[in-house]
């Protein structure tokens, strides 16, 4: 039996979440290293997308804690 819960919603919003939220510190620091400025607008996409996964996650914590689901 695995010890994580099962995958909810949130989790996997959150997942999509992390993994663009890496591309764009990937991309920022390319753009950066290349002398773009362009860098500027991955460094706000990885903010934007870390914090929505701060709250995806909190949402998923705070729905298994109530044994309820996400959307209802």
């Amino acid at each position: 039996m695995s010890p994580l819960p099962p995958p909810s919603p949130a989790r996997r919003l959150a997942l999509y979440a992390l993994t663009v939220c890496l591309l764009a510190v990937a991309a920022a620091v390319v753009s950066f290293a290349r002398g773009s400025w362009l860098g500027i607008v991955w460094v706000l996409l990885a903010g934007l997308t870390s914090n929505m996964t701060w709250y995806y996650l909190k949402r998923a914590q705070a729905s298994a804690d109530r044994g309820g689901s996400v959307t209802g």
